[in-house]
């Protein structure tokens, strides 16, 4: 009897570390919406990222000398994935708890499945469909359960509003990356371009909104955005298209199920997130509905 194939323990440790990273970032991007106006924090961190994947991309000898075209398509990929999405994410986590939020983006499969069947042919079955129903109504009952701790305000609904706007152009840099233009192009010359372009947008966009950049003088902020920026998103990204190569899309997704469970565990512990029956509901809901949808995903041979 043989033991765990080297490649499968790799592959299990390529979504160990995603999930793990990405299931703690949520908490990190919370203390992150302090002092420094989210516009300049979301630059600061994509700078940081851009000039660390560059720096990867030396060290793997990869050249980031892309044709025209590349560099096209990795402006549109950073700018709807590192500038929109990233933006409306720190907003919505202004309003929203970032356990919340995590479980928010494990829809967003949804509009992924949804736009690779409109723009790439892509089929989905009537199982993801499903499923894809069981979550939001899953996710509708965390919803009404925060509504009902904040009534007043509505900053509820906002947050809610500001998340699924992220979620919409995240699914549109998802949706290039799955192009066959963009995987013709090696992808950490790619990512490190994409990440410079949104970068660029991302001070641009800070400077019109808030002005001249603020600091904040706490080591707490400049770690914690370190870790978003080499851990968060240097390190993770390529492990995560490390398993859709190996594992296909549709597998590779359950990282999306994993990561809000690490997101709820954790603003349980330092956000002092109250469960109720209403939101322990929601959530079982939730990522049942997840499960059943992502055993409905077609997979490629």
């Amino acid at each position: 009897m043989t033991g765990v194939r080297p490649s499968s323990l790799r592959l299990i440790a390529a979504f160990s570390i995603v999930a793990l990273i990405w299931g703690s970032t949520w908490l990190v991007i919370k203390d992150q919406v302090s002092v420094v106006p989210a516009t300049w924090t979301v630059a600061f961190r994509f700078i940081l990222a851009g000039i660390a994947m560059a720096g990867l991309a030396a060290l793997r000898g990869e050249s980031l000398r892309l044709p025209p075209s590349a560099l096209r398509l990795a402006a549109l990929i950073g700018i709807a994935q590192f500038t929109c999405n990233f933006q409306l994410v720190y907003q919505s986590e202004r309003h929203l708890t970032s356990g919340i939020v995590a479980v928010l983006y494990a829809l967003l499969m949804v509009p992924n499945a949804l736009a690779a069947w409109v723009f790439l042919r892509q089929p989905v079955s009537r199982r993801f469909l499903a499923g894809s129903a069981i979550a939001i109504a899953g996710i509708a009952l965390l919803l009404v359960h925060e509504y009902r701790l904040a009534p007043p305000e509505g900053s509820i609904l906002l947050g809610v509003a500001l998340a699924f706007g992220g979620l919409v152009f995240a699914s549109v840099a998802n949706v290039l990356q799955a192009t066959p233009e963009a995987r013709d192009v090696p992808l950490v010359p790619m990512l490190a371009w994409a990440m410079i372009f949104g970068a660029l947008a991302d001070v641009v966009l800070a400077l019109a909104i808030d002005g001249a950049p603020v600091f904040d003088p706490r080591p707490q902020y400049w770690a914690g955005l370190a870790y978003l920026a080499v851990i968060g998103s240097v390190l993770t990204f390529p492990l995560y298209f490390l398993l859709i190569r190996e594992l296909g899309a549709g597998r590779a997704a359950y990282n999306g199920v994993v990561v809000p469970i690490i997101a709820m565990a954790l603003s349980t512990l330092f956000e002092g997130y109250h469960w109720a029956l209403l939101a322990a509901g929601g959530s079982a809901l939730a990522m049942a509905g997840l499960l059943v949808a992502l055993s409905g995903r077609k997979q490629r041979a």
